[in-house]
């Protein structure tokens, strides 16, 4: 089962880079966010969208919306890739792919199965999805200034 705009985020359990319990659900906590569903750490697009985002982490910060990633890589490999990007926002494993499979995201990349594909999800302050858009193909870069126009919308539409 997908989820779609108007969807809330599923209560499913993913993993900080302590190798923690998260809800996802429980990620919004009276503040919107950007949910950011990428294939696999240490991989030459994944490295650009995180990037991306980190260089426009300052805009979401001002408008009090926090940007997340998830991938099914291991917390500790999401860890290690966090510090080496110099990145200033959660990243969360669903190494478990219950998130994946929630969002209907599940693909398998060169033969081998149980990768997220690309997608990103904004979500307001209950956590229901405003915004969402997934890769056609998972080499697709998120559409950055859409995502962007979307949480300005959305913090528009709550102020």
């Amino acid at each position: 089962m997908a989820i779609h705009v108007g969807d809330r985020l599923p209560e499913v359990t993913v993993f900080n880079t302590s190798a923690e319990p998260v809800s996802l659900a429980g990620l919004a906590q009276g503040r919107p966010g950007v949910l950011l569903f990428f294939p696999a750490a240490h991989t030459r697009v994944c490295e650009k969208e995180l990037c991306t985002f980190r260089d426009g982490l300052a805009e979401y910060n001002q408008l009090g919306v926090e940007v997340y990633g998830l991938s099914v890589d291991t917390p500790w490999t999401l860890a290690a890739y966090a510090r080496s990007l110099g990145l200033a926002f959660p990243l969360l494993s669903d190494y478990n792919r219950e998130a994946t499979r929630a969002f209907g995201l599940e693909i398998s990349l060169r033969g081998l199965p149980g990768f997220s594909q690309r997608a990103a999800y904004v979500f307001d302050a209950s956590g229901r999805i405003t915004w969402a858009w997934v890769a056609e193909v998972a080499s697709q870069e998120p559409p950055y200034p859409e995502v962007a126009e979307a949480v300005k919308a959305l913090v528009g539409a709550r102020v």
